[in-house]
């Protein structure tokens, strides 16, 4: 018997059909599914999300880019902008280590209120990083881009994915989270935010969830929602479902009340199969 000169390919091994157009279905599937498995497998029933921007870098990065700047090599102003809001990612960092060390210390539970970020640099590196520093799990729920988003070093190493599609990225922060706090950011931070408060308050969330809007100073010059109660298009109540602060403590204190009464009553089956499981998000 000679070879056939044509050896057919299993169509779940044809690449060529499974980066098709025509095979896109299976591919935004196959990102519900697989995270959903590993999940699973790491017994991590729910998340506290971190969003905020990729650019901003830590106190001792920053202090060295001032100190290069000073001696002539780069540009001064940036280097200052840069220590000037390296808070936000050292405030990042004490809270995400806080919540993990609570997180922890709870007994009879899973692995409960995980800490979750974009997976890449900036805010969400340092949520991971706080969260590895307090010895405890995190994810990385990472994107294909051409520019900012390669995976941080302290994500725990089975729980870092890479998702092309934002949809189904937004639907996992989404669909694991328990409480979210949205640090100072861009472009992707307000849509996050937006889109999350949205669900919220059309009750497409039902699930209580806390939201942390960290940055005051920040915030009330980028969103002035007033206006929005003002000329009516949106009630007065609704502006109650987030809490604002500068401070980590405040910030802690706050979710961890919030968790206490409301995350740790859920009985939501996390053995649950795939098409089913109910985590509040319809």
């Amino acid at each position: 018997m000679t070879d056939s000169r044509y050896r057919a390919i299993k169509a779940y091994k044809n690449e060529e059909f499974l980066n098709s157009t025509d095979a896109r279905s299976l591919r935004i599937l196959s990102e519900y599914i697989e995270p959903y498995t590993r999940f699973k497998e790491f017994h991590v029933r729910d998340t506290i999300v971190f969003f905020g921007s990729a650019r901003f870098v830590d106190k001792e990065t920053a202090e060295e880019m001032v100190r290069k700047a000073e001696a002539g090599d780069g540009d001064l102003a940036e280097a200052k902008r840069k220590l000037r809001t390296s808070r936000y990612y050292e405030d990042t960092r004490a809270l995400a280590a806080k919540l993990t060390k609570w997180s922890k210390s709870l007994e009879g539970t899973d692995r409960r209120f995980v800490v979750c970020s974009g997976g890449g640099p900036g805010i969400m590196e340092a949520a991971n990083r706080g969260a590895s520093e307090a010895k405890g799990e995190n994810i990385g729920l990472n994107i294909s881009l051409p520019f900012e988003q390669n995976d941080n070093p302290y994500i725990t190493r089975r729980l870092t994915f890479e998702f092309h599609y934002f949809f189904m990225r937004k639907f996992w922060f989404s669909y694991m989270a328990k409480a979210m706090i949205v640090m100072p950011g861009g472009f992707g931070t307000l849509d996050e935010f937006m889109e999350v408060v949205t669900l919220v308050q059309t009750l497409k969330i039902k699930k209580k969830l806390p939201i942390v809007l960290f940055g005051t100073e920040y915030w009330d010059s980028i969103l002035n929602m007033e206006p929005l109660v003002e000329y009516g298009t949106i009630s007065p109540g609704d502006l109650n479902l987030f809490f604002r602060t500068d401070s980590v403590e405040d910030a802690y204190q706050y979710l961890v009340k919030e968790l206490t009464e409301a995350g740790l009553d859920d009985d939501s089956d996390d053995e649950a199969e795939v098409p089913t499981p109910d985590l509040g998000v319809q």
